[in-house]
């Protein structure tokens, strides 16, 4: 067979099973889905599916990197968002990238909370431990010139805008991924443009007229 032919043989055969494993682990979770349930389900197997991937966990680390890059390409639309560095101002496109990506990536957002309950959050840690430095990177021109102008208050902006995206990414997943809606006691466009409120104001110069009305409250 030619090594043409192969290669894309070898990569639909890949691509059935992260797509057979990602729904067997995102709905029965990692250990109660064996090599055997994913080799019926994709059709390849077992002895393919050790070939190809080398261990079950092999599988899950591989959907795990998958939606790391995934989430993290130029293209994303709520990395288009981050590239703007725009923060505070884009908190409505902010939240409308993230509701849209806990959408898209639903079945990936169920093995984080997977591997934090099977794996004490082994595959995904290096990802958390350097997301302020992404943020930092993407920010921290924006937020300098922002902080020169006048345009920042005394709440630092890194964390305002680490914030924002992980209360918004949680807000959408008890929402899509965990099916309670309402959970603020309230519709989605309310509790978002309430903490938008929140967070714009936070990170925003406090005005005269502020201070004053703090003191005297």
């Amino acid at each position: 067979m030619p090594k043409g032919v192969q290669a894309a043989k070898t990569e639909v055969a890949t691509t059935k099973v992260l797509e057979t494993a990602l729904e067997l682990f995102s709905t029965q979770g990692y250990g109660a889905t064996s090599m055997r349930a994913i080799s019926e389900a994709s059709g390849l197997s077992v002895g393919n599916l050790y070939h190809h991937f080398g261990s079950k966990e092999a599988i899950f680390q591989r959907l795990i990197d998958d939606y790391w890059e995934q989430l993290l390409d130029p293209e994303n639309p709520l990395q288009q968002v981050f590239s703007g560095a725009d923060f505070p101002d884009d908190l409505e496109d902010l939240a409308a990238a993230i509701e849209a990506s806990v959408e898209d990536f639903k079945p990936y957002i169920m093995l984080i909370f997977i591997d934090v309950i099977e794996f004490q959050g082994r595959h995904i840690r290096t990802f958390y431990e350097t997301m302020a430095e992404r943020f930092q990177a993407t920010y921290a021109a924006s937020f300098e010139q922002r902080k020169r102008d006048g345009l920042l208050g005394e709440v630092d902006p890194l964390v305002g805008v680490m914030v924002a995206t992980r209360w918004l990414f949680y807000f959408f997943t008890v929402e899509k991924c965990f099916g309670v809606p309402m959970h603020f006691g309230m519709g989605t466009e309310q509790a978002v443009d309430e903490f938008i409120r929140i967070v714009r104001y936070g990170v925003l110069p406090r005005t005269g007229h502020d201070a004053v009305s703090r003191i005297t409250e």
